[in-house]
């Protein structure tokens, strides 16, 4: 009977970790399962193709080395099938590559988003072995820093040509600005990032613009709206949403003079309860709630004139703030009902914005500021992948052609009177 107490112990730089490796295992198991279906359905899709002399033209023929691909839980090996093309035709060789793996890929998307992550939080490149070790494990090919500083370097090209971009085939049916505040390292003289979000006639979401600057002022609003219309942004959109409190309206008369504004409900409600007695908020917020929430303008109108009763005596500067948007907080009824959840708040941005505020909180202040913006827009890139669409799609062709909506809902036409009947009259 054997008694063996010697236990291995952890070495420097090891790690173990059961669920890990499980995972890891499970990841390699599907990859090589899903090219394996791929080959076998490219296989399928040319065995009509034969050669000169009867047979398969295009046939299995082993498999390319081991590749290694980094991923969010660590190194995951695949073998591509090779399937060979034994008689190229006039048009070339069939070539078999799966979208799955795309040719030398040695990373995946969500190491991609990882990397302008841990640069965000202060990690020098020097460190990035260790945290990448720490995270994937001790294997971590092709990670080292002089890697990631060629990756910076990409990150901020792509950042230059996205700017630079042709925008004369673009058109945008609404704009959602914010300024939004990170610790990430701007210039001096700037305060936080410009955004502006746009919906396209099919529903999507997409970043305009993007930038460093003032957020109270006009003029930074300006020049990022005239950059965009000088690469071919002509159409105005039809409605802006934005905060009250900043200068992108001023900037928004002068550039897009046609477009309407609607302020942020989530902001105005803030603002308003700001200037009420915490003791009063519970009562408040439901009632500033049924403002936005009416069915119809006229019930909304209502309940602006209830809440303006209710604290106009002893609140008047938490009445004055509401009351004075009146119109352009109500702008939203003027369109169709479906698009309301999005119109009435600056959500897109905000919620849009949430994970990278957050990863960028702790900045130790290493970037300048060319790299933040870089590493930021990298952020953003990746989480626009996610953005949800427009409901109703449908009636965004009708916003842009100047279609009418009364609550929500499409005006009719008013019928002709037939000529037979108007000779008759």
């Amino acid at each position: 009977m054997l008694k063996d107490n010697v236990v291995a112990l952890g070495q420097p730089g090891v790690f173990t970790d059961v669920l890990t490796e499980v995972l890891r295992n499970g990841a390699h198991a599907l990859l090589a399962k899903a090219v394996e279906a791929e080959a076998a359905d490219f296989l399928a899709r040319f065995a009509d193709l034969k050669t000169g002399d009867g047979h398969q033209r295009i046939v299995r023929h082993g498999h390319l080395p081991e590749r290694v691909v980094m991923t969010g839980i660590g190194a995951v090996k695949v073998r591509q099938p090779r399937l060979r093309d034994r008689e190229p035709g006039v048009d070339g060789r069939i070539a078999f590559t799966p979208s799955i793996l795309p040719p030398y890929a040695r990373r995946s998307k969500s190491l991609e988003v990882l990397l302008p992550i841990l640069y965000l939080k202060g990690i020098s490149t020097g460190e990035f072995g260790e945290a990448l070790s720490a995270l994937l494990g001790k294997d971590a090919p092709g990670l080292s820093p002089s890697t990631i500083v060629r990756l910076k370097d990409g990150w901020a090209e792509e950042h230059k040509a996205w700017e630079r971009r042709d925008l004369s085939t673009k058109r945008y049916v609404y704009v959602w600005a914010d300024g939004i505040h990170l610790q990430a390292r701007l210039e001096d003289d700037a305060q936080c990032i410009l955004v502006l979000i746009g919906a396209t006639p099919e529903g999507r979401k997409e970043l305009i613009g993007f930038t460093d600057g003032l957020r109270e002022s006009a003029q930074s609003w300006r020049g990022l709206m005239v950059n965009l219309q000088q690469r071919g942004l002509r159409d105005a959109p039809q409605l802006a949403i934005g905060d009250g409190a900043l200068g992108f309206w001023k900037a928004l008369g002068e550039v897009w003079p046609t477009t309407r504004e609607q302020r942020c409900w989530v902001h105005k409600t803030a603002n308003v309860l700001n200037k009420l007695p915490k003791s009063l908020h519970s009562k408040a917020k439901p009632q500033l709630q049924d403002i936005w929430m009416a069915a119809t303008k006229a019930d909304a109108l209502k309940a602006f004139d209830s809440f303006e009763r209710t604290y106009a005596v002893k609140y008047e500067k938490a009445v004055a703030c509401l009351t004075k948007d009146r119109d352009v907080l109500l702008a939203f009824y003027d369109f169709p009902a479906e698009h309301w959840k999005h119109l009435r708040t600056t959500n897109p941005i905000e919620s849009s914005f949430a994970t990278v505020r957050h990863r960028t909180i702790r900045t130790k202040g290493c970037l300048s500021n060319a790299t933040a913006i870089a590493m930021v827009f990298k952020l953003i890139e990746a989480a626009q992948r996610s953005w949800r669409r427009l409901d109703g799609t449908s009636f965004l062709p009708k916003v842009i052609y100047g279609v009418k909506f009364q609550d929500g809902i499409e005006e009719q036409a008013i019928p002709l009177r037939p000529q037979a009947e108007i000779a008759a009259a």
